[in-house]
């Protein structure tokens, strides 16, 4: 019964698939530059004027009709190295154009810009992303299940940008030797898109329906090459950095200690689809400190990954399981412990073969021992848009420990299968998977299943996901929130679009239902939120949210997490909340969100208000607040709490090389004030010098617990 709706939704569309709708209507040709061509951001070499263009976009935001109001025109060429493209991005609003700041990577919304995305395998799922901003800020990243950009991966490309009352114009220069392809192709997918705020105009040159992303693959247009791309040889990077390191620890009563490390990266471009990863003693302490969370959470909190060497590709791996069960976490890897040494082999095998494979060794350090962690993963893609995976990750303690410092096993592994379904024109998209584990003394339930299939357009968003996770399913190597329980969450959601020129964009209600059942499907926790959301034209959002909560204790548990008077086990709770939430314009210079809500909770009682401010001095970068405020109030001998986090952020961007970054976290709830102070300065293409301050003191009286200096040089040679 747990898939039968999953196999019977995925059974009737799975008919129903239809050709990328783009694809044969928008069409760009390119052909070789007949000379150099200089990246200044004047498009005066003869060779664009004998381009093919790419023009008339078409809205894609607020509405998905007509030609949009700040039109741009594409054009593109080549050489032996380089696809270059250049852009005139006309301006016909009067004003200064709104950007972020000058930061690499800057966040798409809050930016005028322009974008190209580039399918190079024509499989409607992968893809790369590359983009500017008016202030000439640049953007890089991957596209990985036909529309979720990451912007963690950078390489080394040229642009630059030139502003006039009327117009900007973008050029790039993209190195092949940056790109992944199949050599010998005649046919790349490509889209262009553009977006203008002071129109607040969201654009593209194959035309994306609404409800999708800017970045969506299934419909970008064809780029057609004169001649094929070659196959490319073997190519290599090489990135050694040296750190030094000065650390004081006065809560443990220790001395300022000094450390110096070294260590490198490379990178080997084993053919156009294929490459390979070697880290040896990898130093992640430039790496921007997570954001601290009130945690009011049964469970353990998730946090993304932030080092580059884990994210590039990482969609083979980070993709598997859900956020319920996800058999491979990259954090677990070196989180207590130093890494020693890695690699990793991803790319395609022939057209519809993917692998991936990744092999990781720890250091010990005080009680944790050595261990070595691999994943394997192969995926073959089939029909338009879908892939059937086979996985095995496996965690292997390779150091000594004693029992009463060890709690884990001597080894664990997950193997599993997994079958992702998406349409051609990613309205209907599913996944169902079965997880073994297998370690010593596995229990008959050391598994995990789950099944999901949802469906998209304009107006409608309906979706039901389901989860069998066994209660003996062990993944030292992954991310478990719980185990041992069914769980099953339908949702539903409609958007009216009011016509004529009002100011509201859409409003329209949305239902989710959480239910979760215990291994003798016993009702254990429900969840229900009603809510109504209103788009205004302007970017602004309020959502007004109803919602009721049952929730039966697995584990004796404080609600306020901090250490006082536990709940039993067993005892189960019912409450009711409303909620708001307020995003404000984001094109102003001062824009803000704010959420709020109040209510039971347990056996008592809980308001809270959080919010985020942000004031933009262009283009040099912002000044913002965070802030979360919870105030909880039980009956005795309950504990009590209002828990604060808050802390100011500055993030200046002096030149498009160098930044500096700076947040200070008040967290009551853990007695702890963080600041980081981050300075970067991009001496060369994706070559840094980082020097970064830590320090954390007590909440109550600001003495010092500890605090840290790091000064790190990395250098990129081709």
């Amino acid at each position: 019964m747990l898939f039968c709706l999953f196999f019977l939704s995925g059974g009737i569309v799975i008919h129903c698939q239809e050709k990328a709708v783009n694809r044969d209507r928008y069409r760009i040709g390119i052909s070789p530059s007949s000379e150099a061509i200089k990246i200044d951001g004047v498009l005066d070499e003869r060779s664009w004027q004998l381009s093919d263009t790419a023009g008339n976009f078409i809205r894609v935001t607020p509405v998905d009709t007509g030609f949009a109001t700040a039109q741009t025109t594409v054009f593109v060429t080549y050489d032996r190295n380089n696809l270059y493209v250049g852009a005139i991005c006309y301006d016909p609003s009067p004003g200064k154009r709104p950007v972020e700041s000058l930061r690499r990577d800057f966040v798409f919304s809050k930016n005028d810009n322009f974008r190209i995305h580039i399918d190079t395998y024509n499989n409607f799922t992968n893809g790369f992303v590359f983009g500017v901003s008016a202030a000439g800020a640049q953007c890089d990243g991957v596209i990985n299940n036909g529309n979720e950009s990451s912007f963690t991966w950078d390489i080394k490309w040229r642009s630059s940008v030139k502003n006039y009352d009327d117009r900007w114009v973008a050029e790039m220069a993209i190195p092949f030797r940056s790109l992944r392809y199949y050599g010998g192709v005649s046919e790349w997918g490509v889209n262009f898109g553009r977006l203008d705020l002071k129109t607040n105009e969201k654009s593209a040159w194959a035309p994306v329906p609404r409800q999708f992303p800017h970045n969506s693959l299934p419909h970008a247009g064809t780029l057609v090459w004169d001649k094929a791309p070659d196959r490319a040889g073997l190519r290599m990077s090489f990135i050694p950095y040296a750190t030094g390191t000065i650390i004081k620890n006065t809560e443990a009563g220790e001395a300022a200690k000094w450390k110096w490390n070294a260590g490198f990266d490379t990178k080997m471009i084993l053919s156009t689809s294929m490459n390979l990863d070697l880290t040896v003693n990898p130093d992640y302490s430039q790496v921007e400190e997570d954001r601290q969370q009130i945690d009011l959470d049964r469970f353990e909190l998730f946090y993304p990954e932030r080092r580059q060497f884990f994210l590039e590709n990482s969609d083979l791996f980070a993709s598997l399981g859900n956020s319920q069960a996800r058999p491979f976490f990259s954090r677990r890897i070196g989180l207590n412990v130093p890494v020693n040494f890695g690699g990793r082999l991803t790319g395609r095998i022939g057209k519809r073969w993917r692998i991936g494979m990744m092999d990781m060794q720890t250091g010990s350090k005080g009680s944790v021992p050595s261990g070595n962690y691999a994943v394997t993963v192969l995926q073959r893609e089939i029909f338009s848009r879908s892939s059937i995976s086979g996985f095995l990750v496996h965690k292997q303690v390779t150091g000594t420990y004693s029992d009463t410092a060890f709690t884990g096993h001597r080894y664990n592994s997950v193997a599993g299968m997994e079958y992702n379904y998406a349409t051609a024109d990613n309205r209907w998209q599913g996944k169902t998977f079965y997880h073994q584990s297998f370690y010593p003394g596995a229990g008959m339930n050391a598994a995990a299943l789950s099944g999901k299939i949802s469906y998209s357009s304009q107006y409608l968003k309906a979706g039901i996901d389901q989860s069998w996770i066994g209660s003996d399913y062990i993944a030292e190597a992954g991310y478990i929130r719980r185990t041992g329980f069914y769980g099953i969450t339908p949702s539903l959601s409609y958007l009216f679009y009011p016509p004529g020129g009002g100011r509201i964009l859409s409003h329209g209600p949305d239902i989710t239902i959480n239910a979760v059942f215990d291994p003798g499907f016993r009702l254990s926790d429900r969840e229900t939120r009603l809510s109504y959301i209103i788009g205004w034209k302007n970017t602004s959002k309020l959502s007004l949210a109803i919602e009721e909560q049952s929730v039966k204790l697995t584990m004796d548990y404080d609600p306020t997490n901090t250490g006082s008077e536990k709940l039993e086990a067993g005892e189960q709770f019912r409450w009711k909340n409303i909620r708001a939430e307020f995003i404000s314009d984001a094109r102003k210079l001062f824009n803000y969100e704010m959420k709020a809500g109040m209510g039971g909770y347990y056996n008592g009682k809980r308001w809270n208000i959080d919010g985020l401010m942000n004031y933009r001095v262009q283009p040099y970068g912002s000044i913002g607040m965070t802030m979360s405020y919870n105030n909880i109030s039980l009956p005795e001998p309950y504990n009590s709490a209002r828990l604060i986090l808050a802390g100011p952020t500055l993030d200046i961007t002096f030149t498009d090389k160098i930044f500096l970054t700076t947040f200070v976290q008040y967290n009551n709830q853990i007695d702890n004030l963080n600041m980081n102070i981050r300075f970067q300065w991009r001496f060369a293409p994706v070559s840094d010098l980082f020097i970064v301050y830590t320090g954390n003191s007590y909440t109550e009286h600001f003495g010092n617990k500890n605090r840290g200096l790091v000064v790190k040089l990395s250098y990129w040679f081709n």
